[in-house]
């Protein structure tokens, strides 16, 4: 297959993936554009997880190919997976997972370090993210002193930290409520919008997939049509889908 267009940073075509004979995917293309927001909506067990995990590398599906810009994901080495998501890929799971022996401000620099960044200004982005939470006075806490929420909102500022091309949420706001869920929705956007990231959001809450500039919805493993993303949607050209 042709390398997708260059305004396509990360596009999946022809996705089939299915363990143990199991469909989760089934023919699913997409392609999203730098400084996109893309939501994949759809009912739980729908194949939201496993089409992100696809899409990082997590993931090699059965058939199909993952581009990011002009690099085959999918023909890549575990090695070459692990470091092309350490150096492009921000990652935020539906529940946090942080390193026990860590403060929060070295789980959120965590990313940064592995990268090579030196130490102080490793620290200095984390804090920065922690305190647009407002967690900065719980930077040198470890992570059983912090509150469920607490935990998720330094997973979301480390994932932003590390200033990503690329950033796969699966259900970033699952264990929030209210101002919190609103909160980081909005810090979420405004970053991806400063700094051009790519964001491809699984949601199945409407609040989440509104901040979107488009939508698809997956049903069964397969891709549902479009759903409706933010206000800008309309006029946009239509994400290409594959049934």
């Amino acid at each position: 297959m042709a390398v997708p267009p260059d305004n396509d940073l990360l596009r999946a075509v022809g996705l089939r993936h299915a363990p143990q004979g199991f469909p989760v995917l089934t023919d699913v293309t997409l392609g999203a554009s730098t400084g996109e927001i893309l939501a994949v909506t759809g009912p739980r067990a729908a194949g939201k997880t496993t089409l992100l995990r696809c899409l990082s590398g997590q993931l090699v599906p059965d058939e199909g190919e993952v581009w990011f810009a002009d690099m085959p994901v999918h023909n890549l080495t575990a090695s070459q997976r692990e470091r092309f998501r350490r150096e492009h890929l921000g990652w935020i799971d539906s529940e946090p997972h942080l390193v026990p022996e860590l403060s929060a401000w070295e789980n959120a620099a965590l990313p940064l370090l592995l990268r090579g960044t030196p130490r102080r200004t490793a620290k200095s982005a984390a804090l920065e993210w922690l305190d647009r939470f407002d967690l900065g006075a719980l930077a040198g806490e470890r992570p059983h002193a912090l509150a469920y929420s607490q935990r998720q909102q330094v997973c979301v500022a480390r994932a932003i930290a590390m200033e990503p091309a690329a950033l796969l949420a699966d259900e970033p706001t699952a264990a929030l409520r209210g101002p919190e869920r609103a909160h980081v929705l909005r810090t979420l956007v405004s970053a991806a919008r400063s700094n051009d990231i790519t964001v491809v959001i699984a949601a199945t809450d409407e609040e989440t997939a509104s901040v979107a500039d488009r939508a698809l919805r997956l049903y069964d493993g397969r891709t549902d049509g479009d759903g409706p993303g933010s206000p800008e949607q309309e006029g946009r050209e239509e994400c290409s889908l594959s049934v």
